[in-house]
């Protein structure tokens, strides 16, 4: 499912899945990183979870994660990066969220 998919059949929900070190190791838990809209809340989240990877969504667990300043090197100029919500959705045992 591309990304682009992924937005459609969510409506928007959810943006993206997150292929991280900390995704990895939590999907061993039946646990999975999902980048969302900053206005989602948890029960939307679990259903558009439930709805476009066809699994049982037990807990849903939000962050929202702080853009900042980030320095451009070699010279005086700054940017700043767009503060985002990410989720972490625990799945039914035996039940999994197909990553590619």
């Amino acid at each position: 499912m591309t990304i682009k998919e992924l937005k459609e059949k969510t409506n928007g929900t959810i943006l993206n899945v997150l292929i991280t070190e900390k995704g990895a190791r939590l999907s061993a838990e039946n646990r999975y990183l999902l980048k969302v809209a900053p206005d989602a809340r948890k029960p939307q989240i679990a259903v558009a979870a439930e709805k476009a990877f066809g699994v049982h969504v037990l807990a849903v667990k939000t962050i929202n994660v702080k853009g900042g300043v980030k320095y451009i090197r070699g010279t005086r100029r700054t940017r700043t990066e767009s503060t985002w919500k990410k989720a972490i959705v625990t799945v039914k045992a035996g039940e999994r969220i197909e990553l590619a």
